[in-house]
């Protein structure tokens, strides 16, 4: 990376930044009174926010969103939906433009961070990786969610992918988490959103994303012994949908 683009990458990660907490703090006050409501109509008053928020936000940083495939979300039905994580920058498109009203699981610290945790924990149910219990919890409120008809919005390689393949190996929690509530599963595929912000460093760059939603697969009659198979299987659509890149 020559010196000139290293320096226009930096300025433009500063005014991604800024722009960000800017138009955060326009929408504070409402994002806040969201936690007066019960759910699932407080998940609904967020939702509807960020989509407001990123509405402003995506295309005037120089990245606008292409979504396709949301036909395959049926009305009254609610989806463990399986996404690819290569960035920052996944959590700001999949969360406000996956269709119907959908939560995410995330890293409990985040919650603790003044001003914007309030905002996160309403968006995400929180975990810390390393107690079984929080992990315990955070499933039953997980299946809770699915009951309440919110999707819940999953990303199996637990981390963003910093590798050079195109997918990291997937964690069981997902496919069990569809398993058990028999709800279908959708696998989601994010394209850019790694040149938008690379890993390490204070950089990134304006790149048109693209928000792919593929057919989903049913899990009713299966039990937690056809989790490796369907692990592998949304594995392999999710890899090869990836590889041909959008089109």
């Amino acid at each position: 990376m020559n010196g000139v683009r290293k320096i226009l990458g930096r300025l433009y990660a500063f005014y991604f930044l800024l722009y960000f907490v800017v138009l955060m703090l326009i929408l504070l006050i409402p994002l806040y009174c969201c936690w007066l409501f019960r759910e699932p109509t407080r998940t609904r008053g967020f939702i509807t926010l960020g989509r407001i928020w990123m509405f402003l936000f995506m295309p005037l940083v120089g990245c606008p969103i292409r979504r396709r495939g949301t036909e395959h979300f049926q009305p009254g039905q609610t989806y463990v939906i399986a996404c690819n994580h290569n960035s920052f920058a996944d959590i700001l498109v999949a969360t406000s433009m996956t269709p119907g009203i959908n939560k995410t699981l995330a890293k409990k610290s985040m919650g603790s961070i003044p001003i914007f945790g309030p905002i996160y924990r309403l968006g995400a149910i929180l975990v810390d990786r390393q107690d079984e219990e929080s992990r315990r919890q955070s499933y039953i409120k997980m299946k809770t969610t699915l009951d309440l008809g919110i999707h819940m919005l999953l990303y199996p390689e637990g981390t963003r992918n910093r590798t050079t393949e195109p997918l990291k190996p997937f964690y069981d929690g997902a496919f069990s988490l569809a398993i058990d509530s028999q709800v279908p599963i959708v696998p989601a595929i994010l394209f850019n959103t790694r040149k938008i912000i690379p890993a390490g460093g204070f950089y990134a760059e304006p790149h048109k994303v693209t928000f792919d939603f593929l057919p989903p697969i049913d899990t009713k009659g299966m039990t937690r012994d056809d989790i490796p198979a369907l692990k592998e299987k949304v594995f392999n659509i999710m890899r090869d949908h990836y590889v041909k890149g959008p089109q």
